[in-house]
């Protein structure tokens, strides 16, 4: 998740007062949307993220909240966090070409480092991780970063496609072909049996070391299969959007507010009712595994670029009402340490469901975890606000920054400097 920056300033990582707040704003609205679908993987077995009927009871409140839930947030966050940090890229080379440094260096150790984190992240607490995907994605999109916003949009059209013609692909080869071994591996990953259920919640209220090898497994299967078929072309296209965004000054609130009410419109009036007739249309074929399993998420997966830049044009819309400003700052100081809010997610969470902790895993229903959600919200937005009142960075980002620029930076803020 790189910082948002001014080009005009001189090397080394972003200062205070040279930040857009508008995408720290949009960056911290992300970080915590994002939550609400990653819960259910956190507290429940991980079935239920794609199929809500492989676990639990799906009646009610329950099904009220995933169906908000996948219908508001699912994949739209993501695609926010994609979309800025295929910004990031531009601007981290932009700043340091302006003075005359070779951003190369500074951008790949950046992606290095973060490519670390991923893999500690994935294999040592939640197998779930992001940021193995985008720095793999960071370290190819950098080559493209000069092309013309018109151009970026022309070529995010292809890794999206290709990921619906896999998806696609799978799923007629599963509806019309005699192929045994792949059904018995999808319907496994797609409805679980009684005793696989048991086997991950005896895994996951065990202790750390119990957990370890099928997290591994899990992490293992994310970064290799799911990468190269489906994550990370999704993850491609939409970073080649947000690159194309930024650079026509999309997530800096400087386009006219029609322009940003035509995006919400869009998100609301054409995305929304997509991924509602998606749902409905699940729900029509019991969420079955030759329906559901590859063709029923197609209308998520274009409906969820249309919500979030319906998302993005609320935000703009927000960030241009000076009267709201004082709304706005604990988002933007999240935004400021989405890493770090990222990441006490996982140790936050884990530490509730899983057995070295408390060891909640699969007795939350979703109405429980909607709850937790919002207490973790509210701890990371007071936390980020009083942290960022003592120091420059959260401390996960002064360690990426410290590594990326090969020196400690100062981590405490001036005086003069606090607001």
């Amino acid at each position: 998740m790189p910082d948002v920056q001014s080009p005009s300033i001189g090397p080394g990582p972003i200062q205070r007062d040279d930040r857009i707040a508008s995408i720290d704003v949009l960056r911290g609205v992300a970080v915590l949307g994002i939550l609400p679908l990653n819960m259910q993987s956190f507290a429940m077995p991980g079935a239920a993220y794609m199929n809500p009927t492989a676990y639990g009871d799906l009646e009610g409140a329950n099904y009220w909240v995933w169906y908000c839930t996948h219908l508001l947030g699912d994949l739209k966050f993501w695609s926010i966090f994609s979309m800025l940090f295929g910004a990031g890229i531009i601007l981290m080379a932009t700043r340091c070409e302006a003075t005359g440094r070779s951003p190369a260096g500074v951008h790949y150790r950046r992606m290095g480092w973060l490519l670390l984190f991923g893999l500690l992240h994935a294999h040592l607490l939640w197998y779930g991780d992001v940021l193995y995907n985008y720095a793999l994605c960071g370290m190819v999109l950098y080559l493209f970063r000069k092309w013309s916003a018109r151009a970026l949009l022309a070529l995010a059209a292809i890794p999206l496609l290709i990921d619906c013609a896999v998806s696609i692909g799978f799923g007629w080869l599963l509806v019309s072909a005699d192929v045994p071994e792949m059904r018995a591996e999808m319907s496994a990953a797609w409805r679980p049996t009684a005793e696989q259920i048991q086997a991950e919640l005896e895994i996951y209220r065990s202790g750390w070391l119990q957990q370890q090898p099928h997290r591994m497994s899990a992490a293992f299967f994310f970064e290799t299969f799911l990468f190269f078929f489906t994550l990370g072309w999704r993850s491609a296209g939409m970073m080649l959007i947000g690159m194309a965004l930024y650079k026509l000054e999309v997530f800096s609130a400087r386009r006219s507010w029609r322009f940003y009410v035509t995006l919400l419109a869009i998100g609301l009036l054409v995305g929304l009712p997509v991924i509602a007739y998606g749902i409905h249309r699940n729900e029509s074929a019991g969420w079955s595994l030759e329906y559901s399993f590859n063709f029923g998420p197609l209308y998520n997966y274009w409906g969820s670029i249309l919500v979030a830049l319906g998302w993005t044009g609320l935000v703009m819309l927000v960030c241009q009402a000076g009267g709201l400003r004082s709304a706005t700052r604990p988002f933007a100081a999240a935004g400021r340490m989405a890493l770090t809010c990222y990441l006490l997610q996982s140790i936050i969470a884990t530490t509730i469901f899983y057995g070295h902790g408390w060891g909640r895993f699969g007795h939350f229903e979703r109405w429980q975890q909607l709850w937790t959600v919002v207490a973790i919200w509210t701890f990371l937005l007071v936390f980020a606000s009083i942290w960022l009142r003592s120091f420059r960075y959260g401390p996960f980002e002064w360690l990426w920054r410290s590594l990326t620029y090969l020196k400690w930076q100062p981590m405490t803020v001036q005086p003069a400097n606090v607001e």
